[in-house]
């Protein structure tokens, strides 16, 4: 079961870790992102920032699909982190079981806008977001479960 969908560029680091894994009840962190798992370094690091007694996966975002696909993850209370708006985006299209994304940090770029504390969107970020809430999904905006929740569509 998913219980969450994270977008954050920072992947896994205490926060996402600690607050939001022991906050969720989560009991397995899905790592989607076509990078780490063939960069040694990135791989090595969010091993490093794993909660204890908590499983961690580290796919690509095709695998990750395929896994979500085939019933595998059912057992678990799936914690889901993407680096990306375009990857949650690549997910959510291809598994209709995920019914809610959180933006918790997405580094500013050029032409980016900040939409809220940490979070900064493209054009072209903003029409997936679009997409997705039409679609259904909540996307919410929190650094830590403690925040006050702001939904996208309210920023946009």
């Amino acid at each position: 079961m998913i219980i969450l969908t994270r977008v954050d560029h920072r992947l896994l680091h205490g926060q996402v870790a600690f607050s939001w894994t022991q906050n969720l009840g989560a009991d397995c962190i899905l790592i989607a992102n076509d990078d780490v798992p063939t960069n040694d370094i990135r791989k090595t690091t969010i091993k490093l920032a794993k909660p204890q007694g908590v499983k961690l996966v580290i796919k690509n975002i095709e695998d990750s699909i395929a896994a979500l696909k085939s019933g595998v993850t059912d057992k678990y209370k799936l914690f889901i982190v993407v680096e990306s708006i375009q990857d949650a985006y690549q997910l959510a299209n291809a598994y209709s079981e995920i019914k809610q994304i959180n933006l918790g940090g997405i580094k500013a770029k050029e032409g980016a806008r900040s939409i809220g504390k940490s979070v900064s969107v493209l054009p072209e970020e903003e029409t997936l977001l679009d997409e997705l809430v039409q679609k259904g999904i909540e996307v919410e905006i929190r650094q830590v479960p403690n925040d006050k929740k702001v939904l996208v569509q309210d920023v946009l």
